[in-house]
């Protein structure tokens, strides 16, 4: 099975995050290895990028994305066990005051 974003074809997960964003990943995760500078410069291009208007809703977008994958995962991302509740019991007011 073949995925398209518009008219290209996402032939990784990577690719398919890169053609949803309409930016490169790394631009807003970084590279290993990476220098200040070239933090400080990547860091300084995403600002850029989110002052222009079509990206301004990106922030948003991306979390709510992260959100729903979240809920449809996470059984399998957090290994979520329901715990059993222990039954309380409920203990008696001490009467007296405290030495």
């Amino acid at each position: 099975m073949r995925t398209y974003v518009g008219h290209q074809q996402a032939v990784s997960a990577e690719d398919f995050v890169e053609l949803c964003l309409g930016t490169p990943i790394e631009l807003w995760l970084g590279v290993e290895g990476e220098s200040e500078t070239e933090r400080a410069a990547r860091l300084d291009a995403a600002r850029d990028i989110l002052a222009a208007p079509e990206y301004r809703s990106l922030p948003d977008y991306v979390a709510r994305i992260a959100a729903e994958v979240i809920e449809a995962h996470a059984p399998e991302l957090f290994n979520v066990v329901p715990l059993e509740r222990s039954a309380r019991r409920r203990r008696s007011p001490r009467k007296g005051a405290a030495a």
